[in-house]
């Protein structure tokens, strides 16, 4: 992992006053699967992590590395593609890892159980998108995005902390990891 690549290309979303950012670049699925291992010893219950990027960049990737880290390492951890959601309770606490590219709309992740979700374990969400407004304010943004100048597995990874406590566990895994290789 490499930190602070300032050829990353620029996200669209925009990074709050009181917002953190990390930005580095991932060499491999190994990496990307270490980096969310990192952050699942930082989340706990009523944490939402966004997953956001192309079809096939690897959200489902690091989704399965965080879920690995927070419980069972061997459990299949498929992509809830046509589910919705798959819910995982290996660890301490459930992860419940939402794919929203089927949802229908934005008021139809309510049917899924997303309140309980919110209260008492940590949501992955890829395709956050389709939330609109109903995405929580406080989560943690996480940008994937094909890095082909870096090499054919390549990816830059774009972390945003929303809110003082993500910001804090942003800086806190820069600092920690930032410069790791």
């Amino acid at each position: 992992m490499s930190s602070n690549a300032t050829d990353i290309p620029p996200c669209p979303h925009a990074v709050g006053a009181d917002d953190a950012e990390w930005r580095l670049t991932l060499a491999d699925a190994g990496e990307t699967a270490a980096l969310a291992a990192r952050l699942a010893e930082l989340v706990g219950a009523g944490d939402v992590v966004a997953l956001w990027g192309d079809l096939g960049v690897g959200k489902t990737a690091f989704a399965r590395g965080l879920i690995h880290a927070a419980g069972d390492p061997e459990e299949e951890v498929p992509s809830p593609t046509f589910t919705l959601v798959q819910i995982y309770e290996g660890g301490g606490t459930p992860v419940w890892h939402f794919d929203l590219y089927r949802l229908t709309g934005p008021e139809d992740i309510w049917e899924l159980g997303f309140d309980d979700a919110l209260e008492e374990a940590v949501s992955l969400i890829e395709w956050p998108e389709r939330l609109g407004r109903q995405l929580p304010l406080r989560r943690l943004d996480v940008e994937l995005a094909f890095a082909p100048e870096r090499g054919a597995t390549a990816r830059c990874a774009r972390l945003i902390g929303r809110g003082p406590d993500w910001a804090r566990r942003v800086a806190r895994l820069e600092t920690e990891h930032g410069g790791a290789g």
